[in-house]
């Protein structure tokens, strides 16, 4: 079987994307590590939230082996992945107002902790008010989001801002609006997203960096190992158990 040109060229895309995040996202990689790190010294506890797709990154940092034990999805029922039927409903929800002030009035989030939020757009009014009154209960928010959509798209929250607009450290994926690395000739749509990529590299570039922080602080990193490997599950549980109180999980 021959390769495939248009394979290449995706891979070819997302690589330049990913050197991309590396050298021009640094410092605010850093700062998210060091805001992660913070709130595991200072006893705060840590959340992921995205919607749709989005949601993909977020829950690959939560119960992940080589990952933070105490990061914890904030899940909004109808908008984690597309496990709803129609899956359009999951696009509709996340244009819902006053949905994530329930959520996050409901969820054991509070002042001092950290909550991610990931949103390729980040023009829906889901996303949006989910900074907002996160912001507004004490907690410090990091925004992973494609800062391009707020150039070239309009904001379909009320008050016309972006998800960017309401973060203390925003993370830009650099994806381009409509998320399709590639073009061909007898195919009239763009394809190959890169997003799924692109955030979940950044995503696990802040636990790392998170890591590498807390150990500079003398403080052992509160990780998770694989349970396919011998030992694992004894490790997992003895980290489970010093910050049970922390993790929201396995409730």
């Amino acid at each position: 079987m021959s390769e495939s040109k248009l394979a290449g060229q995706f891979f070819d895309a997302a690589i330049g994307l990913l050197h991309r995040v590396r050298d021009e996202e640094a410092g605010n990689i850093a700062a998210a590590g060091t805001a992660l790190a913070d709130a595991v010294a200072s006893g705060g506890r840590l959340f992921a939230f995205g919607a749709g797709h989005s949601s993909l990154a977020a829950q690959d940092v939560v119960y992940r082996a080589g990952g933070l034990a105490l990061m914890n999805l904030l899940a909004v029922p109808g908008t984690v992945g597309v496990d709803v039927m129609p899956a359009t409903l999951g696009s509709a929800l996340e244009r819902v107002d006053g949905l994530a002030a329930a959520v996050l009035d409901s969820s054991p989030a509070k002042p001092g902790d950290v909550l991610v939020i990931i949103s390729l757009s980040g023009r829906n009014a889901l996303p949006v008010e989910m900074a907002m009154n996160a912001r507004a209960l004490g907690l410090k928010v990091i925004g992973v989001t494609s800062v391009a959509y707020t150039r070239e798209t309009k904001s379909r929250h009320v008050s016309g801002t972006y998800l960017k607009d309401h973060c203390d450290i925003v993370l830009d994926s650099k994806i381009a609006p409509g998320d399709a690395e590639l073009t061909a000739e007898g195919i009239e749509a763009p394809f190959a997203p890169a997003s799924t990529v692109i955030t979940s590299a950044l995503m696990q570039a802040v636990v790392a960096a998170a890591a590498g922080e807390l150990a500079d602080r003398g403080i052992e990193p509160p990780l998770l190992r694989s349970g396919n490997v011998d030992g694992g599950h004894e490790w997992n549980g003895r980290v489970m158990t010093e910050y049970r109180d922390r993790i929201f999980y396995r409730h």
